[in-house]
């Protein structure tokens, strides 16, 4: 079956809406302008992908969504107000002297929840990534896919609205990426989450998305919308028909 959202007119209010947002970094040369003009919507259990050049902007439109950074210009709306966010970067941040469970459950510390509920919520997520027997391990003990599953669900511990991505996987191996991005779905799917996810590949963003940003070279604005008509679940399988070959095709020829 297709997303419920794609393509559908009755589709449910944007849980995202950014409108002509543009984020300048002061410098001696007039400042620096990462992205322009930028304007999309989001819809709630939406995926979504951004991908473009190298210095097109990607990070810094995720930081800018993730409240760390305010735009120069233009507006962010969350609907409902302040929305929880989880985020993901590249590396995977763990404290080198925590335990598996130790880290995901330190969000919950932040905020001051109840140490029992903590850990029966950061079990059910260990259950869920499938690090099941690796509660007591340190990150040292871990490969870089496990790690990456740690930090995911240190992430989605405090149930966010929104989950943003920065190419989580690109430090990964192409074995190890591909196993992470199915593995992703898997979760998605089980949690239902709004995710956005920043990647240079565009078999990834094929693979995951319900649809796709292509952004263009620095400052970057958005060249191209383009939904993923694909099927879910997805298998490994449709990499290789002709329908996403074309897709993948018109995603290489916008960013180019």
């Amino acid at each position: 079956m297709l997303h419920p959202y794609s393509n559908n007119p009755m589709k449910p209010s944007p849980i995202l809406t950014v409108q002509k947002m543009d984020m300048i970094f002061p410098d001696d040369n007039g400042g620096l302008h990462a992205v322009e003009n930028i304007s999309f919507e989001v819809c709630p259990q939406e995926f979504l992908c951004v991908v473009g050049p190298s210095g097109c902007g990607k990070s810094t439109l995720l930081r800018v969504l993730a409240n760390l950074l305010n735009p120069t210009r233009g507006k962010v709306e969350f609907m409902g107000g302040a929305p929880r966010i989880g985020m993901v970067f590249q590396d995977s941040n763990l404290m080198p002297w925590r335990s598996v469970l130790e880290n995901i459950i330190l969000p919950l510390e932040l905020e001051g929840i109840d140490e029992k509920k903590s850990q029966d919520k950061a079990q059910d997520l260990i259950e869920l990534v499938g690090l099941t027997g690796f509660e007591d391990n340190l990150p040292r003990d871990l490969s870089g896919g496990m790690a990456h599953r740690v930090a995911l669900a240190r992430s989605l511990v405090h149930d966010p609205d929104i989950l943003l991505l920065d190419e989580p996987f690109a430090s990964l191996d192409a074995l190890t990426r591909e196993r992470m991005g199915t593995e992703l779905l898997r979760i998605w799917q089980a949690r239902q989450k709004t995710v956005i996810m920043v990647t240079h590949s565009i078999s990834e963003a094929l693979f995951l998305a319900d649809r796709v940003l292509v952004l263009t070279q620095r400052p970057g604005s958005i060249k191209l919308d383009m939904d993923v008509d694909l099927p879910r679940p997805r298998t490994e399988e449709m990499l290789y028909t002709p329908k996403f070959g074309k897709m993948a095709k018109r995603l290489k020829e916008a960013i180019e």
